[in-house]
């Protein structure tokens, strides 16, 4: 292999390391998934790659992979703004770099009612044991009034202030939440997501463990044994010297 092909072999993993790491986020302004009509929304893309960020495109029902700017929102940098939005614009969002790379964020989806009644939850995916507190929105009057809120189309509770929270979220509480008020009427249904939560690795203990209490009887039990272990070799021991001596004795004589 020459190195020239070692050069072109190590700036491709290079290049496939960093797509591989590059990320690009989506933050909406207010952080939720809902809005009533003429409503102000603000979207803004973050990539960690490159100061301009990213560019919003969208598809909705008056096209698919619309970026911000063209026909729809107003485009200043990285960030896509309307004063009014409308429900024409219930659609998917998303960001992509503007580094040249093909790195692009989660998608969010985005529902704009013309009715009276919205849910507010989170936008993002949320962390697996976090609470999550839905807010059920009546558009007139703006009070917190008593709501029910559903998950899959089945009931599951009842807001008093029009609140209810999903406590320590597991990945069992994904699916699509809406939420009634009477007399005001019902909102779109909004997915919930749920990632893992990272694992981490217990911490090392550097102290040692104490040494176990001494037991009297135990310790005089082992030096009893190591006596008796020892007997046998210091009488064998006794017995030469006396012998070498009786002979050294018997010599003299």
């Amino acid at each position: 292999m020459t190195m020239e092909t070692s050069f072109l072999c190590l700036l491709t993993l290079t290049s496939l390391l960093i797509c591989s790491t590059h990320q690009v986020h989506l933050t909406v302004s207010p952080s939720r998934s809902q809005f009533f009509e003429y409503e102000s929304v603000t979207l803004t893309c973050e990539d960690e790659n490159s100061s301009d960020g990213g560019t919003v495109r969208r598809n909705t029902t008056r096209g698919t992979r619309k970026r911000c700017g063209d026909g729809w929102w107003k485009l200043n940098g990285s960030t896509c703004s309307i004063s009014y939005i409308l429900e024409r614009d219930s659609g998917l969002y998303w960001c992509e770099s503007m580094s040249g790379s093909s790195s692009s964020s989660s998608s969010i989806q985005l529902s704009v009612s013309g009715g009276s009644v919205i849910l507010q939850s989170p936008v993002l995916p949320v962390m697996e044991g976090d609470d999550v507190t839905l807010s059920c929105r009546a558009k007139s009057p703006a009070l917190n009034l008593r709501a029910a809120f559903y998950k899959d189309g089945s009931f599951i509770g009842d807001g008093p202030s029009g609140h209810m929270t999903l406590l320590h979220v597991s990945s069992s509480d994904e699916g699509l939440y809406k939420c009634s008020i009477s007399g005001q009427g019902e909102s779109p249904s909004s997915r919930i997501s749920v990632r893992d939560k990272p694992t981490v690795a217990p911490p090392t203990s550097t102290s040692k463990a104490p040494p176990p209490a001494s037991n009297p009887f135990q310790l005089l039990f082992t030096v009893m044994r190591r006596l008796l272990v020892l007997c046998p070799y210091i009488i064998s021991t006794l017995l030469f010297l006396s012998l070498y001596q009786h002979r050294s004795q018997g010599n003299t004589t």
